[in-house]
């Protein structure tokens, strides 16, 4: 596994898995990764897919029970009318009741969506897009890339005109990622907890995200393949990018979709010419070795020296007081004292 440490990126074909021409590295590779403000970014725009939900309205009140009131040496919650059953008299309608509703029950007004900047929501995408090319990030996620030739995977144009699940197969094989799809079968398995009954029986671990240009069969080709997701470079989405907020997802580029970059995301020089005014962010700092800096003549010249604390004056005492002194005075005075 390497890392496209050169301003260049490696085309491989589909059909042979061997790199064809080399392609000029986008400069969204080279942004800032902020793992913040991808963390903040994902939390807000995860809110937006949620389905409201509330319990029924009526939950647990329905039913004519009224207080007993005082003096009768139970307490006040309102209870069941009735007799010679084992429901009359029992408390209702409380939330510590048998039967009674929930305490404040949810409501489906809620706020469910959370607004998130513009300028958050592009800086988070190109944090992950510029992550997507670390190979150790990538690893660090969990994803089996030890036989993949190089990060940015790019692979040729002809992979878009795919219709066949079996060809999209042979083609992921040959770019080294079998690895990576018995990684997700292996990883299927039950949901725990009470998702099962929730349309959510199964869980399994994300595998390769597929950015394309142009849908020629491409989509029909590998959407049925487990753990595989496509999108379009057109709509890339931070929820793919960054599952659950953490950067390091495997990304496999199509040749058009990585000469696209350039044009929808600029560099920190140019801006974009699809988005209206938007340039790369820029790294706070362009050394990230500060000890380099420190160290530097032009920082060491204009440092002040470094501050002594003052030594203390020597302390006057008294040798016929204190034993300590005298004794350095005069060491026969230990003999003389015992």
């Amino acid at each position: 596994m390497e890392i496209a440490s050169r301003p260049v990126l490696s085309v491989v074909s589909n059909e042979t898995g061997k790199v064809v021409r080399e392609e000029p590295l986008p400069s969204v590779f080279s942004s800032p990764i902020r793992p913040d403000v991808v963390s903040e970014a994902h939390k807000a725009l995860a809110k937006n897919r949620r389905q409201p939900y509330a319990v029924a309205r009526l939950a647990g009140m329905q039913s004519s029970a009224e207080s007993w009131g005082t003096g009768r040496a139970v307490a006040r919650i309102p209870r069941v009318p009735g007799g010679g059953t084992h429901r009359s008299g029992q408390g209702a309608f409380g939330n510590m009741c048998r039967g009674g509703r929930m305490f404040a029950p949810t409501k489906i007004w809620r706020r469910w969506h959370k607004k998130c900047a513009l300028n958050q929501r592009r800086y988070a995408l190109v944090s992950a897009l510029a992550a997507s090319a670390l190979p150790s990030l990538v690893m660090a996620r969990g994803h089996r890339i030890e036989d993949v030739q190089e990060l940015p995977c790019v692979v040729s144009d002809n992979v878009e005109g795919l219709k066949k699940t079996r060809d999209a197969m042979v083609t992921l094989k040959k770019l080294g990622v079998g690895d990576e799809l018995e990684k997700v079968k292996d990883s299927y398995h039950i949901r725990k907890g009470k998702g099962k009954m929730r349309n959510r029986r199964h869980v399994k671990r994300r595998g390769p995200l597929v950015v394309y240009e142009e849908d020629r069969g491409i989509v029909k080709a590998f959407r049925n393949i487990p753990g595989v997701e496509l999108c379009s470079v057109d709509r890339l989405n931070l929820l793919q990018l960054a599952p659950g907020g953490h950067l390091g997802r495997f990304v496999i580029w199509t040749e058009g979709a990585v000469k696209k970059l350039d044009a929808l995301y600029g560099t920190q020089e140019t801006p974009s010419s699809i988005k209206k005014d938007y340039r790369l962010p820029r790294p706070l700092i362009a050394n990230a070795d500060i000890s380099r800096i420190i160290n530097s003549d032009e920082i060491q010249s204009v440092l002040r020296p470094v501050r002594r604390p003052p030594v203390p004056p020597p302390r006057k005492t008294n040798p016929l007081r204190n034993k300590g002194t005298m004794f350095k005075l005069n060491p026969y005075s230990k003999i003389t004292r015992s």
